[in-house]
C-alpha cells in the first residue's frame, strides 16, 4: 500500500480536472483527496496499491480535456487516516 502527494500545476483549475482526478480515483479504488491550492495549482493525496498509484501519477500528465498540464510532481507520503473513499476538498 503506497501514498503519494501530488502537485499538478499549469491549467489546472475551473477546467474540471479535479472532477476528473476524483472519477480516475473513484474508478480504481484509490483513497484520499484532492483540492485546488491558492497558487493555481492542484494537490492530490492518493492511497493504494503501488501500481493504481502509480497509474494515476502517470494519468494526471494529462488529466481532464480541458487542462493543459505543465508539471507534476510526486513524491511518498505519510497515509493520513481517512475515511474510505475519495473525496474533493476546498481549496487550501
Amino acid at each position: 500500500m503506497g501514498t503519494q502527494r501530488i502537485m499538478v500545476s499549469g491549467r489546472v483549475q475551473g477546467v474540471g480536472y479535479r472532477d476528473w482526478v476524483v472519477r480516475t480515483a473513484q474508478r480504481t479504488g484509490l483513497t484520499g483527496w484532492v483540492r485546488n491550492v491558492k497558487d493555481g495549482r492542484v494537490e492530490i493525496l492518493a492511497s493504494g496499491d503501488d501500481e493504481t498509484v502509480a497509474k494515476l501519477v502517470e494519468g494526471c500528465h494529462q488529466g481532464s480535456p480541458l487542462a493543459r498540464v505543465e508539471h507534476v510532481e510526486a513524491w511518498a507520503a505519510d497515509d493520513e487516516k481517512q475515511a474510505k473513499g475519495f473525496t474533493k476538498r476546498f481549496t487550501a
